[in-house]
């Protein structure tokens, strides 16, 4: 990664901090994004002195569509971006509410699309994207359509701009975690029960018995972002201790 300029959205903390902390440890120059005040300015003790930390909102589509400017602000082009921002609320149906469709919608699905689209200028040929999706956009889980959904659609981004921006040398993929022991984990909109039952139940389900790391994560990212994936275009990377297979 030596050399290389990489954004990442939603950089400040779980499998955006890891990533961002793992690549600047490997030479790239790091850019991230976040909108939380407390968490942008934690990430300046977090990362390496020099470290742009921008606010921008994945949910705000003005925000979305003005990162390509704001990030040339701090670097004439790009070698990868991770668009990693999302959130996670999870429900049954009946207590489903049009704000919480969205919110997810807004954050996970339009936010890296249009900050993609305002990225193109930047990105070198070669690039590498990444998008973050989850096991749950390709599997069914009770409580969780409304996430699924969306995640759904970011594993269909990354098959469709895979073959649209390869002529341009930007490789796409996404990278779908599964359970992950992360902030996000705790502001799934959950019951304190219900939420400890759903921690129960999906380290029952893996295969090695416990929640994910985020640098487990982190370490496919970095592999998808590498030249040593240059062959891997439209790939969905399973980072889920063997979930899906239970």
């Amino acid at each position: 990664m030596k050399g290389k300029t990489i954004l990442i959205t939603g950089g400040t903390t779980g499998i955006g901090l890891a990533t961002a902390q793992l690549l600047a440890k490997e030479g790239a120059k790091v850019i991230v994004t976040g909108r939380n005040p407390e968490t942008l300015a934690a990430a300046k003790d977090l990362l390496p002195k020099g470290t742009a930390i921008l606010k921008s909102d994945a949910g705000s589509l003005a925000d979305a569509q003005a990162l390509g400017d704001e990030v040339k602000k701090h670097a004439s082009k790009l070698d990868g971006a991770f668009l990693n921002a999302g959130v996670a609320q999870f429900g049954p149906l009946e207590a489903a509410t049009p704000k919480q469709y969205d919110d997810m919608y807004n954050i996970n699905v339009r936010g890296p699309f249009f900050q993609l689209q305002s990225l193109l200028p930047l990105l070198a040929n070669p690039s590498s994207v990444v998008f973050t999706s989850s096991i749950a956009g390709s599997i069914g889980f009770p409580t969780t359509a409304l996430y699924s959904g969306t995640k759904a659609a970011v594993i269909s981004f990354g098959k469709t701009l895979a073959v649209e921006l390869a002529p341009r040398g930007i490789r796409v993929n996404v990278v779908s975690p599964g359970p992950i022991e992360t902030p996000i984990m705790k502001k799934l909109n959950l019951p304190d029960e219900a939420q400890k039952g759903f921690e129960e139940t999906t380290v029952s389900k893996s295969l090695v018995k416990r929640l994910g790391q985020p640098e487990e994560v982190a370490t496919a990212v970095r592999f998808l972002l590498s030249d040593e994936s240059s062959f891997v275009i439209g790939s969905e990377v399973i980072v889920d201790g063997g979930v899906r297979l239970s």
